[in-house]
């Protein structure tokens, strides 16, 4: 089947000869570019999953004579993203002299280690189980690969037949096998009886396909799947329904958020009964008619075939026995319901351990599932990020197009349970686990920050992202808020926050950011009172008006903040952090001040009495008392700097410096420090404080605690 640029209907053609003819010559260059732009869609490899390769002769360091040298996407990350530097760069007649020690099946991870003495380039990064797999191959240009729609051929019960009809011979077929040197002679043994073949099919694992150069690799990549997805595209439902048509009709779009952020913080905590973990939900439309369907019952406790699905989505997942609209104003009961079937899914996943587990075997790791499925509502993950928590959602549905693919054309074959135990339970793998780096203080937590589009709330977030949390960030001043997201986008990710307005004195508005957060993340772990105004006037000429906004804002807003938080920290089980941001005004008297100084002092003991309440929870409560932040801040807008100047006799140019010379360290006072503040008592080490306030104001006397 030949297929022209023009008519990919179920890939996206990126290739670009403006960028590519710049490339021309460098290899490795276009190798990285047809990496990027083949990681760019996801129906052709999922996040991390494949990998790819060039081999080119290049001089050697030693004798200056040319060799071979195979450039190989190394252990972990994504083609999407590659760069040179998560490139292996191994003498190719190296790798393959390897053949003349290797031991046998038995011995395959010792052969990982032997990779390393075959490195050329020094600054590469380490090679990875399917480095044997390019290698034996004497394509210059070669891409593994991971798309659905090649893998439900490869999962299903007639797939290798298919392969052999849909490709009239062109794609050879090897069956399953975990990935090592072994596979790699397999692949080389399959070209030499198949000569002239354009690719390999991997049984319930994927694709090799390659050219000699990186355009015509690119293209047989893209044909390839192409074909395998047009070929599903016309027999879904050609002989049944797929999944056997639909058993339960979806709630309503509105109905399912809805009722998927009331349960989703309880589920959180369920799921962090081991380590606090972070969520994702999703209903879109291929998720809901899996868990819709008739086959649910049948195909997902299957599990997975691709090894790059299972190790990111567990070996099944748990399917809720709930209905979909079912009432959730009172979750006590339903809490015992679902805590039930979890604790029937741990006991599963340990007797799979039990029932599989070698000699040598890493110790059981977490029992709780990954992958949480609601009929009619949708579908929820939870792991240690949300980075984490995303691409498992997506690697289920990858597994479900694939099951659907699979059973559209055959049966779907899962992966049998003691290979899919000896792939999570690998050593290898064990080992990457081992070498990732120590978590930071505050990764695995959500938090909400309030007014912190700018100001002391802005850099509180910042310093809470780069602390590893998950931050939502929210204000009443919509511009300024799109502002501050399109900025923390480009600095640290989707993954690392979630922008939702938010005005403090509004009911609507608070449940709709609340229910935005659990959605997006699967609860909260620390409320960031943080949003306010101010007035300052004399007391003659404050208003009422003047007086119910400073109230309305921020104590009343404190108060539905934090009883919104205290909520869903509640339900999660596990704890929590309220800081409230106050004001050294709070604690001293200042003039032309009163209404001002009034609302801070009431946040300031309200926090006491809250801590007070909520310790039995594990909820601390407690207050940073800022003074005179002047940076980026709007509190000095709306002629607030003006009047703060007239009440101390001074120029409004004139106040930092005024602010500074007050102080017993001469120092101004920067968000930046209110934000060091704000994270040390979330950081876990003052664990065992509460009920308490840290002022942060260069040292005023007059605002001593006492």
């Amino acid at each position: 089947m030949s297929i022209t640029t023009q008519n990919f209907k179920h890939v996206s053609y990126l290739w670009d000869d403006a960028v590519a003819s710049k490339l021309e010559g460098k290899e490795v260059d276009l190798l990285i570019y047809r990496s990027n732009i083949l990681g760019a869609d996801l129906r052709i490899t999922n996040y991390g999953g494949g990998n790819t390769s060039c081999k080119t002769y290049e001089a050697d360091p030693l004798t200056n004579e040319k060799v071979e040298v195979m450039w190989v996407k190394g252990s972990g990350g994504d083609i999407g993203t590659l760069t040179k530097a998560g490139l292996a760069g191994l003498y190719v007649d190296k790798l393959r002299a390897l053949k003349g020690i290797y031991r046998g099946l038995e011995f395959e991870d010792e052969m990982v280690e032997l990779f390393n003495h075959c490195i050329y380039e020094l600054k590469s990064k380490a090679p990875s189980i399917d480095t044997p797999l390019h290698a034996f191959l004497p394509f210059k240009h070669i891409d593994h690969l991971h798309p659905d729609a090649a893998i439900a051929i490869a999962a299903a019960k007639d797939g290798e037949q298919i392969t052999k009809d849909l490709w009239d011979g062109q794609i050879a077929w090897v069956p399953w096998q975990k990935p090592g040197f072994d596979l790699g002679l397999q692949l080389k043994q399959a070209l030499d009886e198949n000569p002239g073949i354009r690719g390999i099919m991997l049984g319930g694992h994927g694709l090799f396909t390659w050219a000699d150069t990186a355009y015509e690799c690119y293209i047989n990549s893209l044909e390839v799947i192409e074909t395998a997805s047009e070929y599903l595209a016309q027999n879904y439902g050609k002989t049944r329904p797929v999944f056997g048509g639909e058993k339960i009709q979806s709630l309503a779009p509105e109905q399912r958020k809805s009722q998927a952020a009331k349960l989703a913080p309880l589920l959180r905590g369920l799921a962090s009964s081991e380590n606090l973990m972070v969520g994702t939900f999703t209903d879109a439309p291929e998720v809901l008619q899996f868990i819709n369907s008739n086959d649910l019952s049948k195909l997902a406790p299957m599990g997975t075939s691709c090894p790059d699905h299972f190790l990111r989505t567990k070996i099944s997942p748990l399917v809720l026995d709930i209905s979909a609209d079912e009432d959730l104003s009172d979750l006590t009961a339903l809490k015992e319901k679902i805590s039930v079937a979890f604790q029937a899914y741990r006991e599963m996943y340990g007797d799979y351990y039990e029932k599989h587990k070698h000699a040598n075997s890493p110790a059981v790791r977490d029992a709780n599932p990954v992958i949480i499925i609601w009929p009619g509502v949708g579908m929820f993950s939870y792991a240690k990020n949300k980075q984490t928590s995303r691409v498992a959602s997506e690697f289920y549905i990858n597994a479900i197009n694939v099951m659907r693919g699979a059973e559209a054309v055959s049966e779907y074959v899962s992966l049998p349970l003691q290979e899919a135990f000896n792939i999570e339970y690998w050593l290898l793998e064990e080992a990457k686990l081992q070498r990732m780096p120590k978590e930071q203080p505050l990764s695995r937590k959500v938090a909400l920050v309030t007014g912190s589009a700018g100001g002391i709330g802005l850099a509180i977030v910042e310093k809470y992202i780069k602390e590893g949390a998950c931050v939502v960030v929210t204000d009443i001043d919509g511009d300024r808020l799109q502002q501050t997201s399109d900025a923390l986008l480009k600095k640290y990710g989707k993954d690392s926050f979630l922008a939702v307005k938010l005005d403090v004195t509004d009911g609507k508005s608070l449940e709709a950011a609340m229910e935005a957060t659990c959605l997006q993340f699967g609860g909260v772990d620390i409320m960031v009172n943080n949003a306010g105004i101010s007035i300052s006037k004399s007391f003659e000429d404050h208003t009422d008006q003047d007086w119910d906004r400073l109230n309305d804002i921020l104590v009343m807003g404190q108060y539905h903040i934090s009883k919104a938080g205290v909520k869903i920290m509640k339900l999660q089980g596990h704890g929590g952090d309220i800081v409230n941001i106050a004001s050294k005004n709070g604690l001293v008297a200042g003039a032309k001040n009163v209404a001002y100084g009034t609302a801070k002092a009431a946040q300031l003991h309200m926090s006491r009495l809250m801590a007070a309440e909520l310790a039995e929870d594990k909820i601390k409560v407690n207050v940073v008392n800022p003074d005179a932040v002047i940076e980026n801040s709007n509190i000095w807008e709306g002629g607030w700097g003006e009047n703060r100047a007239k009440a101390y006799g001074i120029e409004v140019k004139d106040l930092p410096q005024f602010y500074a010379n007050r102080t017993l360290l001469k120092e101004s006072v920067k968000t930046s420090d209110i934000a060091d503040a704000a994270f040390v008592f979330v950081s876990g080490q003052l664990g065992k404080t509460t009920g308490n306030m840290l002022n942060v104001d260069g040292g005023l006397a007059a605002a001593f605690p006492r």
